[in-house]
This record gives structure tokens, sequence and C-alpha cells, in this order.
């Protein structure tokens, strides 16, 4: 009996820690802010070196065992009613020692569903309500530098990233058929990395500008489940529960570097996808390996190239200077999600349709994005055009001598 109500007693000090670290985080950027700047790195550098011990994606499969016990937590419970209900004497003598695995489960099912909602707020939800990157590393000048932008701004960022695409296409190493080969980084120790060790290099290096995404990271991991991953036409997933980084490894092999580092943003405290993505933009573009460097840029590209069409559609060309570029069609070709190979592998040993899983994925995400007070939900993704202008107003600021 007592044993039951100390137990009764932590899982209301669970549940109140829960309530009061997520009233504290809605309420208070501040606080948020020195979490992330002093607690949340103790769980990557902890939590996330033991995660990291593991060749496989450890959230992956905390994900299959949370849908098995959610599957048993429902059948249990009209089993258990039934068996009490039963009143034949065959039944009698099991019936006591059904309940008591029953009820052991079910102690078990909420510690578990206490812990997870404690882990998600520590390494989630607390993150959504911090300074934004562009507050925190832009201040004065970032301020300045917002605003609308002009059509001309928007063609020149979408010129520089298209001339660079065209550039660096015809730079990198590609097989037979015409892939891209990635033949493994050159890492700062001078020995040949592979892809996830590169990408925690130019992560590191981007930390010494910003001092956030300094610090230890775990190696990216590839997903069991790339197939299903890639139904849900998703790249990568942070997994906080484990304190992963994670990516779809069937997907073609340009979209990975950018990826990881997108992953790896999310281990800094940047939880917002547009900040994931202009993180990994940068880290990429300012490496020194080519292939990073063309993932980068074709990582932002289409956001920018939706943008150039809607101008298209509102605005006359008669107003502008500056015209966009030609991509070349190499470009093209390889700014593909996945190759038609493995689509027409993955569609035909799937269980469900694609069209289905890419609709409930996209109503989960945008749901639980819209949750976390981001409104715009799966569209903040595209918000990266906005921190890229930014940006590029400020370095062009800061090369006309501004004072920027």
């Amino acid at each position: 009996m007592k044993k039951g109500k100390r137990r009764h007693k932590l899982w209301i000090g669970m549940a109140a820690a829960v309530v009061l670290l997520n009233a504290a985080a809605w309420n208070s950027t501040a606080f948020c802010d020195a979490y992330i700047a002093w607690i949340f790195p103790v769980w990557v550098n902890t939590y996330g070196r033991i995660t990291g011990l593991f060749p496989f994606s450890v959230g992956e499969w905390m994900i299959v065992a949370g849908l098995v016990l959610l599957g048993c937590a429902f059948v249990l419970a009209p089993a258990a009613a039934l068996a009490v209900c039963i009143p034949l004497p065959a039944f009698r003598r099991i019936r006591g020692k059904c309940l008591g695995m029953v009820k052991g489960f079910y102690v078990f099912f909420i510690w578990t569903l206490l812990i997870v909602c404690l882990v998600m707020t520590l390494n989630c939800f607390i993150l959504y309500h911090a300074s934004t990157f562009s507050e925190k590393y832009f201040g004065e000048r970032g301020s300045e530098a917002e605003g609308t932008y002009t059509a001309n701004e928007l063609i020149l960022l979408y010129n520089e990233i298209a001339e660079k695409c065209n550039t660096l296409s015809r730079q990198v190493e590609r097989d037979e058929q015409g892939r891209i080969v990635y033949p493994g980084g050159l890492l700062e120790n001078g020995e040949i990395g592979t892809m996830e060790e590169k990408a925690i290099e130019i992560m590191k290096q981007l930390g010494e500008t910003y001092p956030q995404l300094d610090g230890y990271y775990p190696s990216p991991k590839p997903l069991f489940f790339s197939d299903f991953i890639c139904q849900q036409y998703m790249q990568g997933y942070y997994f906080p529960f484990s304190m992963e980084a994670n990516y779809n490894d069937v997907m073609y092999i340009l979209n990975k570097p950018a990826c990881m580092c997108h992953e790896l943003a999310h281990l800094r405290g940047y939880i917002y996808e547009d900040e994931a993505n202009f993180i990994s933009y940068l880290a990429c573009i300012q490496s020194d390996d080519i292939y990073f460097q063309y993932s980068g840029y074709l990582s932002v590209l289409p956001y920018v190239s939706n943008d150039i069409y809607a101008l298209q559609e509102t605005k006359s060309s008669a107003e502008w200077d500056v015209y966009p570029i030609r991509l070349y069609e190499q470009v093209y070709e390889d700014d593909v999600f996945v190759t038609q190979e493995e689509w027409d592998r993955i569609n035909g040993k799937a269980i469900f349709d694609t069209e289905t899983v890419d609709q409930v994925s996209d109503a989960f995400v945008d749901t639980t994005l819209r949750v976390n007070r981001v409104e715009d939900g799966m569209v903040s993704y595209s918000r990266v055009v906005k921190l890229l202008l930014q940006y590029q107003r400020i370095q062009a600021g800061q090369e006309e001598g501004s004072g920027w």
C-alpha cells in the first residue's frame, strides 16, 4: 500500500514538472535561452554519447517498441474487463494472476508515458520558445536587414545559388551512369573520413562563428526503415528521446550532406526547421568539400525557386533590373529526392500506399509544429528564404562598410 502511494506521488510530481516546465517555456524566452545554454548540452554530452555507442538508430527502435506498447495497452484493457465479467469457475483460478499482470503492465505504461512527456519537454518543447538564430547572432544588424525584400534582391540570391549549382555540378565525381559518387571527405587531421565525420567537422567549424553550434555531436545514423521514410517524403529526423540525428539512407546521395547538418543543428538547440535549413546551408557552403557545398546550395534552391515563381505571378518582369539565370540540365537531374529505380522498388513492396503515408505524415508534422506555436506549420520550412535574404543584406552591408 505504501509502495503504491509513493508511486502515485512520483507520478504526480513528474506530471507537475512537465506542466511547470512547459508553462515556464511558453512565458519566458530568457528561461529557454538559459536552459539551452547550460542544461540542454548536458543531455547531448551524456545521453547522446550513450546512444551514440550503438551503430543503429536507437530512437527508431524506441518508436517501434512504443507502438507495440501502445497496441498492448489497447488490447489488454478490454481483455481484462472481459476476464472480470466471465463468471465461469475455470477462469476464477487464473483471474487473479491475469489481473495482477495487467495491473503491472499499466503501471509500466504510465511510467513510460510520463518519462516520454518529460523527455520530450526537455529535449524538444522548450526549444521552440527560445530566441531565434537571427535574434541571437544578427542582433541589430538583423533588425535593420529585416523588412520587405525587393524582387531584385530575391533574383540576385537565386542567381548566386543557381550559378554555384551550375559550377559544382561539373566538378563532382560521377559513375558511368552519371550519378554522384562520394569518395570521402578530407578531414582536418589529413585523413579521409566518412560523410558523417565530415558533417560533424564542418558543424564544429561553424561553431567557431556561432558558439551555440560548438560542442559534441553524435554521429548521424541511417534509418533502418528508410523505405517507409521515403514514403513520407522525409529526409531525416531528430529523435529527442534518443538524442540522435537520423537520415534517410535510400534518398539520393546529394541530399545526405545537408540533411545530416540539418539534423545535427537540432542537437544544438535549433528546433525550428527554417533555422536548421539555414544553419545546414551555411555549414555546407563554407566547407572545403565540394559535395557538401553542392548539397548545401541544392537544399535551398527549391525554396528560392518557388519564391521566384510566385514573384513572376505577381510582378511584371519589366520592373526587374536583373533576371534569373538558367540552370544546367544536370542540376535538374541532381535535384531529386529518390531515384526512379528506388521508387519502383519501394512502391513494389510497400504495405501502405505512398500517397496515404505522405498525407498522414504531413498532417502529423504540421499539427506538431502548430501545437508548438509554429503557426504556419510545414510551410515554415520555406521561411529559410527570409533568413537567406537577411543574411545577404548583412553581408552586403559589411562589404560596403556600412557599420553593420
